[in-house]
């Protein structure tokens, strides 16, 4: 065969390779950024949900004060707004749409805190010891929350988080073994190379650096082809849907890119070096079947 038909064939070995990581890649990264975006969701959801401390009628400037202080040191704390007697009338005239304060003579709303959890506090156990806390405040009349509602968010954002990650270890394993598979096959079509090579005294370590070389360069080429693609896709998705900007990591998802970049070389040079190996330990017998 002459050097040109053989650097054709090489070259559509390579490519098909090169497309068949990439593809694969593509499919794992797709299934972390639905993960990230699930997170980011989660983490929205609680954060929206909060609780409203209410006070006494006889609470004085500085105990409210003292607890409103409270809660803005509070680690658990993402925001707080304090509410008084005739603002919370306000907004209930607003939303009702009748003046109940004249209608009944007085105004029986208590003045509140409406507190927004960060969204790692906002679970049943971390709620109930921060109300055992708040509650210690002798201007506190009522410590109220959505428990049904923050018990339902958690339990749904677990499963979803679990579902995709258990796909997301079953694409795992399918890619190691699509990518395995892909690469054992370029590297059979030149195991008459690497005996050949052998017998006429190349060392191991010699026939196997050109072949991991080029294993490495294909995982790198898919790896970037793949985050490409994801990129793309993140940056088609925010601008035809300006809603989900606010819901996308861009910090996690350069964290996947890499995740992504980091498996496409390993797995190409792993999967390179067994091959390589392989063929080294067989006799020359053995390359006929």
């Amino acid at each position: 065969m002459s050097d040109k038909p053989r650097r054709k064939k090489i070259q559509t070995s390579s490519i098909i390779t090169v497309i068949s990581i990439s593809l694969v890649l593509f499919l794992v990264g797709l299934l972390g950024i639905f993960l990230i975006s699930a997170k980011k969701i989660s983490d929205h959801l609680k954060e929206n949900i909060g609780f409203h401390v209410y006070l006494k009628d006889n609470a004085k400037e500085d105990e409210i004060e003292r607890l409103q202080n409270f809660l803005k040191a509070s680690s658990y704390v993402k925001s707080s707004k304090y509410l008084t007697k005739d603002s919370a009338a306000a907004l209930f005239k607003k939303d009702v749409g009748d003046d109940f304060v004249k209608f009944i003579g007085y105004n029986p709303l208590p003045s509140s805190v409406e507190v927004q959890l960060k969204a790692d506090f906002a679970n049943p156990d971390s709620i109930a010891w921060i109300k055992n806390q708040i509650t210690e405040f002798s201007s506190v009349k009522e410590f109220d929350y959505q428990e049904s509602l923050v018990n339902l968010v958690n339990k749904n954002v677990n499963r979803i988080v679990l579902v995709l990650l258990i796909c997301i270890g079953i694409l795992t394993l399918i890619a190691l073994g699509l990518i395995n598979n892909t690469i054992r096959l370029a590297i059979y079509s030149k195991r008459y190379l690497i005996k050949t090579m052998q017998l006429v005294g190349a060392t191991g370590g010699f026939i196997r650096k050109p072949f991991l070389l080029n294993g490495l360069k294909h995982g790198i080429l898919s790896g970037v082809i793949a985050c490409t693609m994801l990129w793309a896709i993140l940056f088609t998705a925010t601008k035809k849907i300006p809603d989900l900007e606010p819901l996308t990591d861009m910090q996690m998802m350069l964290y996947l890119f890499g995740i992504v970049l980091a498996l496409g070389v390993i797995i190409s040079g792993i999967s390179t070096f067994l091959s390589v190996r392989k063929y080294l330990r067989l006799s020359s017998e053995e390359l006929y079947y």
